[in-house]
């Protein structure tokens, strides 16, 4: 299986994470979700498997500018349908490589612990 990475074409952590891939010649397909969306199905996959707390960006200006009612109680239910509606509130990227094997979020580190 191929590795993809999910995210936004335009967001400087996308950007930084896509140069690691191409800089360290590790071949990839992009899914940028703003403009192809995101299945519900893969959205429950990734929480079994990372829990819908890692995948939420509440840092993102998405999220904060939802009302408090709507960031009140979360749980996984709520917080898949709000990153369903609105990709953007995904934490970026999301990297599959295959066989199960999930990273969120970028850092050098990270990607060359995974993929040295």
């Amino acid at each position: 299986m191929p590795t993809t990475i999910y995210g936004i074409k335009n967001c400087d952590t996308m950007k930084k994470a896509r140069a690691w891939l191409d800089k360290h010649g590790v071949a990839y397909d992009f899914h940028d979700y703003k403009t192809a969306g995101i299945a519900r199905e893969r959205l429950e996959t990734w929480e079994r498997k990372v829990g819908w707390e890692t995948l939420l960006n509440r840092a993102g200006t998405t999220f904060r500018k939802l009302p408090d009612k709507d960031k009140a109680d979360l749980d996984a239910k709520k917080a898949l349908a709000l990153m369903e509606k609105q990709p953007s509130m995904i934490k970026r990227p999301v990297l599959d490589l295959g066989g199960g094997r999930l990273l969120v979020g970028f850092s050098p580190e990270l990607y060359g612990k995974a993929l040295g």
